[in-house]
């Protein structure tokens, strides 16, 4: 492909509410496609390995999270908001990612002594050294996936990931099965880089050419460096509670933490990860129109929560025999963890929104500054709830995910004059009804069951039928256009 037909795809001279759906469908079949297959890899490993073997990985993953935004470096986000790139922005970011990519390894794995010093847990030493392989890998896929993600294709990034997470999880399901204990996972999250590096190559035909130039680099510099740095406090304070309950609490503690965390992140970051990487793009290219621009933010809040609210109340009230069930009695302490942390899960479509909103419109200024301050509040939460435990913890997490809200949907309200008020407005109807069916869910616990098998699918299908109906009788605007948009397209993606 040369660039001219390269530039011709992502210019916004095609139908972008078309694109724009076509992405969304994409995205979600590719999201929730790789998370219900890593949902099934981790419920064989949950069952097959400990919680302490979660609670190693789960040390480094700040770490490993830190170097790969890095490594990133804000200008994939700055290539797909700047709409006048040309080849040599491309190239030129596509060397500048490998070099930061073998900078990070090299200081990963320098630093994997003091991080094993740091939990007090020698075996860290050779896991960060190994994991630090994801860094060099990742590097060369960066670009392939913004170049992706600027077209709007998902179609292709589907094919990715699902490919990616199965091969990868038939890997590390082996070595789990084999004895290899915490190092199956390694192995695995190192072998799912490197499958998704691979296909991003077969599957999409931009090269590099040989060429660099740091004034390209330059012009990408102001937006990407101020992303970066958001990022990067983002990232570290995204795992904040992990090294802190790593250090305080024990590895099967933070084993424990991390697998609530995880069930609850599946759906919530998945939804916004759709919905989010959709809307850039596609907000990106409508920052000058302020009227398509709010009608836009409005469809995607009331899409992510039309699924968000219902999946993190009907996982609250359903978490004890959901964990019961899948991961076995082994996991029971994690239950409470998950339960609160759902009610975080409420939030979290509300920031991705709002934060897109600032991205596209080019203020990766105001998005730092906004990190800072909220990031200001995580810190005097942790320091003043950790003593009094794990779930203490959690609840602070409440309290800075609400606070949080509130403090970016002020912009919001600035820049295009939609505030926090009117985008509650358009959500409670969605709360109401997820309120509703969660207590209807909730009520059917009380009563004899069998087994916890009976019980959760008794409540699983109760809320699947209660929600949809509510959503018809209401009408509420997502729902009843997302019917739409699916009988319009069915026919396309039966093809």
């Amino acid at each position: 492909m040369c660039f001219k037909d390269f530039q011709s795809e992502v210019s916004p001279t095609s139908d972008l509410k078309s694109q724009t759906i076509n992405g969304l469908i994409w995205s979600a079949i590719e999201k929730f496609g790789a998370q219900i297959i890593h949902l099934g890899i981790y419920i064989v490993l949950a069952r097959q390995l400990l919680p302490e073997h979660f609670g190693l990985i789960a040390m480094l993953a700040v770490f490993i999270a830190v170097g790969q935004t890095f490594v990133d470096s804000g200008f994939g986000s700055a290539l797909i908001q700047k709409q006048d790139t040309t080849r040599i922005h491309y190239s030129s970011t596509f060397y500048f990612n490998i070099a930061l990519g073998l900078l990070g390894a090299a200081v990963l794995w320098l630093s994997a002594p003091y991080i094993a010093s740091f939990y007090n847990q020698p075996e860290l030493v050779l896991l960060t050294q190994f994991m630090a392989l994801n860094l060099i890998i990742g590097s060369f896929g960066i670009i392939q996936t913004n170049i992706i993600t600027k077209k709007l294709d998902f179609k292709t990034l589907t094919k990715v990931s699902l490919l990616a997470s199965v091969t990868s999880g038939i890997i590390g399901i082996t070595l789990a099965f084999m004895g290899f204990g915490v190092w199956s996972l390694a192995i695995q999250a190192v072998s799912n880089t490197l499958f998704r590096t691979a296909l991003l190559w077969l599957l999409n035909s931009w090269r590099p050419s040989f060429e660099f130039s740091f004034q390209a680099l330059g012009e990408l510099f102001g937006y990407g460096s101020r992303l970066l740095a958001s990022s990067l406090l983002d990232t570290v304070f995204q795992n904040i509670y992990q090294i802190t309950i790593g250090k305080v609490y024990s590895a099967t503690d933070l084993g424990y933490y991390t697998q609530a965390r995880r069930l609850e992140e599946i759906p919530t970051q998945t939804l916004s990860s759709v919905v989010g990487r959709v809307a850039f793009p596609a907000f990106s290219k409508i920052q000058n129109d302020q009227q398509r621009l709010k009608k836009g933010i409005k469809k995607g809040l009331t899409t992510l929560v039309l699924f968000n609210f219902p999946l993190m109340i009907g996982l609250a009230v359903t978490a004890e025999p959901l964990v019961l069930v899948l991961l076995t009695e082994k996991w029971a302490p994690a239950i409470p963890y998950l339960q609160v942390l759902c009610i975080v899960g409420l939030t979290y479509p509300l920031h991705t929104i709002n934060l897109n909103l600032l991205k596209a419109k080019g203020r990766s200024d105001l998005f730092l500054r906004l990190e800072i301050i909220k990031k200001v509040l995580v810190v005097v939460t942790i320091f003043i709830t950790y003593r009094w435990g794990i779930m203490a913890m959690i609840y602070g997490q409440v309290v800075t995910s609400m606070v949080g809200y509130f403090i970016n949907s002020y912009y919001t309200g600035q820049l295009i004059d939609y505030n926090a008020r009117e985008q509650i407005k358009d959500v409670f109807p969605y709360l109401a009804a997820s309120l509703f069916m969660g207590t209807i869910v909730y009520a059917l616990g009380t009563l004899e069951f069998p087994n916890m098998l009976t019980l959760l699918i008794a409540q699983v299908i109760t809320g699947m039928i209660v929600y949809p109906t509510l959503c018809f009788l209401l009408r509420l605007s997502a729902f009843v256009e997302g019917l739409d948009i699916l009988q319009s397209k069915k026919g396309q993606f039966m093809k």
